[in-house]
């Protein structure tokens, strides 16, 4: 499975990331993101709440098993060892971080699953992926810009990079030509408003355009 999720992150390119939605809602952004050619799902941690970790695996392995062969869902805000053991069991396919932790990095290395950790300047990322990140998520880079992630991948061109924080279907071209080798796309996407209003139509119409500019863009 790992090989295959990095071909899909390499072809794909976006991964959708779901904060705050309970199982049900899960379900029907999963579709609503599926029907737009999303292909990468991540379900988030919330960390002030511990006592909901379980049920987000839960959900995490319910959506994997759901889209077997279709589309990979892993675990996003994952910020310990025990985390990326409770979303490997679960059968979460990706460990994505806010932050650069070694122990979380090897752990998912080693219960062979895809790592993306967060990191910002140049001396965190060369430390993810010397610690065996396949991709570092440059993060926050919303108010950086894509000038500021073109700058990083000079001197860093052989570490593999996503895109996270503030990116939507108008810039994601601009990271892109950046060297982005894809994005994680949040609220932009998987709109808090419009998941409470049950208004997926919306999520399905965006997540078309963000998969036309990948297309257009690889052309």
């Amino acid at each position: 499975m790992r090989e295959q999720v990095l071909q899909y992150v390499d072809q794909y390119k976006i991964i959708a990331i779901v904060r705050g939605a309970d199982p049900k809602q899960c379900f029907a952004v999963a579709e609503a993101l599926y029907a737009g050619g999303i292909r990468l799902m991540e379900v988030t941690y919330d960390q002030k709440k511990p006592e909901t970790w379980q049920a987000t695996a839960d959900t995490i392995g319910a959506l994997a098993k759901e889209y077997e062969g279709r589309m990979f869902v892993g675990a996003g805000t994952v910020t310990s060892p025990e985390l990326v053991e409770l979303t490997a069991k679960a059968g979460g396919a990706f460990i994505i971080s806010p932050d650069t932790d070694v122990a979380v990095i090897k752990r998912t290395r080693e219960l062979g699953l895809v790592s993306m950790p967060g990191a910002l300047t140049p001396s965190e990322i060369k430390t993810a992926h010397n610690a065996g990140a396949d991709y570092v998520k440059v993060f926050p880079l919303g108010s950086m810009g894509p000038g500021y992630l073109k700058a990083i991948r000079a001197p860093l061109s052989h570490i593999k990079m996503t895109a996270v924080g503030g990116i939507n279907e108008k810039n994601l071209k601009e990271y892109l030509e950046a060297g982005a080798c894809g994005a994680g796309i949040g609220g932009n996407l998987a709109n808090k408003k419009w998941i409470e209003n049950g208004e997926f139509d919306k999520i399905t119409e965006v997540a078309k355009q963000l998969v036309q500019v990948v297309e257009e863009f690889g052309k």
